[in-house]
Order: C-alpha cells, then structure tokens, then sequence
C-alpha cells in the first residue's frame, strides 16, 4: 500500500494500455498525483478452504409443541390464567441489567417486567 507524498492519500491503482500491454500505475484520487509501477508484485495464489455448509433442521410438529422455557405463576390481564413463559434477553449494554419477558400460556400475551 503506498501513499501520496504530497497529500497523504492512499494511490490507487489505475490500468493503461500501452502497445498492446497492460501497464499499471498509481494515481492519487484527491491531487491527482501519478507514480509509475516498475515492477508488477508476483501474483500468489491462496487456497480457501471453505467449510461445509450447516445442514438444515426440520422440526417437526411434536417437537414445535415442546415447551422448554421455565414457567411462573403471575395472573394474566387477558384471560386470567396464573401460567406464564419466562425469558430474559440483555436489551441494553452490559453496564445495564437484562429485561424479563414474560409470555402466557394460555392467550400469548407478552409483557417486560416493569423497571
């Protein structure tokens, strides 16, 4: 990587045809600054190894019904069922305490507790 000596600013490289060759040269995109490339930097191949993709995962219907959050016993605005799902996820920064949620099992609705 190599920088303008008058400005600073990272050169570019800029393609120009001469005599049927491709000859690269620098070029500067703010002062307009241009450097030729008396030697073009060997090309060396890298091999990416790339993993294989994650299969995908059916979840069938008798495992969707599976409930694995934890349950509390809170009275539901809606249908005042006492059974609720609770979860609790970091909204905020680190610096700052995690939010519950909480889900009833009965009608779905969700409230945060109050903070």
């Amino acid at each position: 990587m190599d920088f303008c000596p008058n400005c600073g600013m990272r050169l570019i490289s800029i393609p120009k045809k001469k005599r049927n060759k491709v000859v690269l040269q620098l070029a500067c995109p703010k002062c307009h600054y241009k450097e030729k490339i008396e030697h073009t930097p060997p090309v060396i191949p890298k091999v990416v190894e790339r993993a294989p993709q994650d299969p995908i995962v059916v979840i069938g219907k008798r495992e969707q019904k599976l409930q694995t959050l934890p349950t509390v016993r809170i009275l539901c605005p809606r249908c005042k069922k006492k059974h609720f799902h609770v979860w609790m996820v970091q909204i905020r920064r680190l610096e700052e305490s995690s939010t519950q949620f909480f889900r009833c099992t009965r009608c779905n609705y969700t409230f945060r507790e109050p903070s």
